[in-house]
């Protein structure tokens, strides 16, 4: 037994461990778990995993392969706080491997990792700290989800009612290690925003998923209590005529321990290396819609008007613009790159960041000069004086992008890409086959 696992053994003693959890997501970012009773040879699974059935899960193996194996992650552990002590219960993140023991390349896991390590033979980290919105919403009498509260941005209380929620998920966030830096409401009503600090990519992208599963099931152990009806949504836009919840995301590269976005020696604080990495993130911005916008309800949010970014320029402290340079210098010197939702799956939307940016710094591609106006003013004639181009205005239209985009799709693989596309066929042929209640009322008597 080696000293990792002895150390892992001895803690999940202390914490009293009864059932233990293997996490992974699917191609679309949905955790999945299997559970293992107190009997489990711990040391066996550390070293051996276990198998499970591959071709249960969404964008996987067929039925004739379907053996995959899980791994766990021992970097990973948590007791998950919101469990009985009675029956506590702890959780590994795994990485899932082919019976041959090679690294399954349907898992987005590994996908990410596997970018990491190619940016890591030159040195390089990639670190990124997101900031996924939610909204609760209060299910009503017909089924129908309804905004928790009306209040907007950093309102307090009373209009306010969510301290009580945010407070409860900040002590369990911070028992499963993260290190929150602030919560409060956003502009929405019913709508949240907890940030919490950044870190490597790998570790950050495990971060979101544990977060989102947190979050809901926090807040339905809190309804339950109270016997109300509360529901933790990400989705990107679920009500008309109100913000839709993104999940900017803010990047840096670092090498021996220095940022490579920061220079002195410019007027704007930024090197060569950043203005590059910007390059790549605004010419792969179609294709990269695709990934970090992955469903046919992001495009919802995705309009003029409700503060989400649709235009491909980059500004300084610009909130109108796809990609924004905050005010930090020096070691915190990063890029925002605002269009991607919590809808998406951190694994596949990092490593398609990431393959942009590094494609813009090795090309050496030029974002031009900075954009300081508010863009959503200008006319269609100014915009396209200034040579600002605009995000696809559908998942038909991303995905369409995605295809002929080989540098994002080799950051995805060849199995993730394809079955990915796949699943986007689907989703958009099943969507736009439907009838919604906007079209009754405007053609029904027409």
């Amino acid at each position: 037994m080696t000293k990792e696992v002895d150390t892992i053994m001895e803690q999940m003693e202390k914490d009293e461990i009864v059932f233990v959890r293997l996490q992974f997501v699917d191609i679309n970012g949905k955790p999945q778990n299997v559970s293992l009773p107190p009997s489990t040879d711990m040391e066996d699974l550390f070293t051996n995993g276990t198998l499970f059935d591959g071709s249960s899960i969404d964008g996987f193996v067929e039925i004739n392969e379907s053996d995959l194996i899980l791994k766990p992650d021992i970097s990973t552990y948590s007791r998950l706080p919101w469990r009985p002590d009675d029956s506590a219960v702890c959780r590994f993140i795994c990485d899932i491997y082919n019976t041959d023991g090679k690294p399954f390349a349907g898992d987005p896991r590994s996908q990410l990792k596997k970018q990491l390590g190619e940016i890591g033979k030159k040195g390089l980290k990639y670190n990124i700290g997101p900031e996924p919105e939610f909204f609760i919403v209060n299910m009503n009498e017909n089924g129908n989800p309804l905004p928790y509260d009306n209040a907007t941005y950093f309102d307090m209380e009373p209009t306010d009612k969510g301290p009580d929620f945010r407070r409860e998920i900040t002590f369990n966030l911070q028992k499963l290690g993260f290190e929150v830096e602030a919560s409060h409401h956003e502009v929405g009503p019913g709508q949240n925003e907890i940030a919490f600090k950044f870190d490597d990519a790998l570790k950050t992208a495990d971060a979101v998923v544990t977060f989102k599963n947190a979050i809901k099931a926090i807040v339905a152990n809190m309804a339950a209590f109270d016997e109300m009806d509360y529901r933790v949504t990400f989705m990107p836009k679920p009500f008309f005529g109100e913000n839709g919840s993104g999940m900017h995301c803010h990047q840096s590269l670092f090498k021996d321990g220095e940022n490579l976005f920061s220079d002195d020696n410019t007027e704007t604080g930024l090197s060569q290396e950043a203005l590059y990495f910007i390059g790549g993130l605004l010419e792969h911005a179609p294709a990269l819609t695709a990934v970090t916008n992955p469903i046919v309800n992001s495009y919802k949010r995705l309009v003029p008007g409700y503060e989400a970014p649709v235009y491909r320029a980059y500004g300084l402290k610009n909130r109108s613009a796809l990609v924004r340079v905050p005010a930090a210098r020096g070691k915190a010197t990063r890029i925002e790159y605002r269009a991607p939702d919590p809808a998406c799956n951190p694994y596949l939307a990092f490593s398609a960041m990431l393959a942009a940016g590094m494609d813009g710094i090795n090309n050496k591609i030029d974002p031009g000069d900075p954009t300081e106006v508010n863009i959503y003013k200008l006319t269609p004639e100014e915009r396209e004086e200034s040579g600002i181009k605009v995000l696809p205005a559908s998942l038909w239209e991303a995905y369409h992008s995605l295809e002929e985009d080989p540098i994002i799709m080799n950051s995805l693989g060849d199995h993730i890409s394809q079955k990915f596309l796949e699943s986007k066929y689907s989703e958009w042929d099943d969507y736009r086959v439907q009838v919604f209640g906007y079209e009754h009322n405007r053609y029904l008597d027409v």
